[in-house]
């Protein structure tokens, strides 16, 4: 067996770069995607000092004779002097010589003249959006690998461009096998469950620059087997669920080696998922995962979604545990590093009543996942433990 983190870091470095997957998308349908280069402002933003705010724009101490307006849109063509305003709108360009912006709630307006009706301190740039207030042509916007939020799509946009260069989707197929297996809603005869891992994984994996394929179930046949990895073979990540272990029924892995795959590793020192593999077969990466639900869940955000991130362009790929204080005691860990499901009560991790790797309600029941380490020590109700959010 091979440790949790060297199998992520193997598995990571069979993933094709993300630059040799770029395809060229508008801003808009780049949505949540993953960035390839760095874009650059092409623009000022804004372009002139802008007004903040509805009133003046004013020039000097007052009062002001107000010699004109300025919109969003349709600027005022001239400049002010000492003792002249314009009325100005939020968003328009305040005319050059203007000192600042005052309210129209602060000014009192009599025909063509203004001034203050409360006293209030004439600031220069008071109420000004400044030019280049928000970034300057040339300035970075978005660094390569930056995901692409909502935010940063206006912010590419108000900077000038309207493409952008990203990994194209990462095509996943997913492949259940097992002779117990049958499809939901189908009636189960003795000895039977319903195959709830494919379309569990499916909804887990999808997302935006990802398409995914529930190829549906497979018996436990070597020829069925090889067909159907086969068929997947165009995918960029083939996952196939059960079938990875060493009993009499687990053909995944003699299947991948009659097709001429090459098996990176197998078997990782985890709990759930011991029984994980990993490898390629052509330019497709197969990722082995165990049949147990709660060993497919864990081993998936802690293997698939990676990998599938960094097909996808994101720099950091592998999932993010951060401390949390304990809410019971945990006995010493054992030799392989384990993921307890666990519930957040009163701002602390307890481990849900059932850990067993088949155990769907308390896998939907948790909120957390606890990682203990190999040989990691007891804990104390209280002390602090590293956690990853599953909500």
């Amino acid at each position: 067996m091979i440790s949790l983190a060297e199998a992520q870091a193997r598995l990571l470095a069979l993933a094709p770069n993300a630059a040799d997957r770029a395809e060229e998308l508008t801003i808009a349908a780049a949505a949540n995607r993953f960035s390839l280069t760095a874009l650059l402002a092409r623009r000022n933003q804004p372009e002139h000092d802008l007004s903040a705010m509805d009133g003046y724009a004013v020039s000097g101490s007052g009062p002001w004779r107000v010699i004109g307006e300025s919109a969003a849109g349709s600027p005022f063509d001239g400049a002010l002097h000492a003792g002249e305003a314009v009325r100005i709108f939020t968003g328009a360009i305040v005319p050059d010589g203007a000192t600042c912006v005052v309210m129209q709630e602060d000014i009192a307006r009599d025909g063509a003249m203004t001034s203050l009706s409360t006293p209030i301190p004439l600031t220069h740039g008071r109420h000004i959006r400044p030019k280049c207030g928000d970034f300057g042509t040339g300035e970075t916007l978005i660094e390569a690998g930056d995901r692409m939020t909502a935010a940063r799509i206006g912010l590419a946009i108000a900077g000038g461009h309207s493409r952008i260069s990203v990994a194209r989707p990462v095509r996943v197929a997913i492949i259940s096998t097992g002779n117990e297996l049958v499809p939901a809603g189908e009636p189960t005869a003795k000895g039977q469950i319903p195959a709830s891992n494919g379309p569990m994984l499916a909804a887990l994996l999808q997302g935006p620059g990802v398409d995914v394929t529930d190829c549906g179930i497979e018996a436990d046949n070597l020829e069925a087997t090889k067909a159907a990895i086969a068929a997947a073979s165009e995918a960029d990540l083939i996952i196939t669920i059960g079938g990875a272990s060493v009993g009499d029924h687990d053909l995944v892995r003699p299947a991948l080696l009659a097709l001429g795959a090459d098996i990176d590793f197998w078997k990782v020192a985890m709990k759930p998922g011991k029984p994980l593999m990993a490898g390629r077969l052509g330019p497709a990466i197969v990722l082995g995962l165990p049949g147990n639900p709660v060993s497919a869940y864990v081993t998936a955000i802690l293997f698939a979604k990676p990998v599938i991130a960094t097909m996808a362009g994101d720099p950091a790929p592998l999932p993010h545990f951060h401390p949390m204080p304990l809410g019971t005691p945990l006995p010493a860990n054992g030799n392989r590093t384990d993921h307890l499901r666990a519930q957040l009560v009163d701002g602390q991790v307890t481990p849900v009543g059932v850990n067993d790797s088949a155990a769907l309600m308390a896998l939907s029941n948790a909120s957390h996942l606890i990682v203990r380490p190999a040989g990691a020590p007891a804990l104390a109700a209280g002390e602090s433990v590293d956690v990853l959010d599953l909500a």
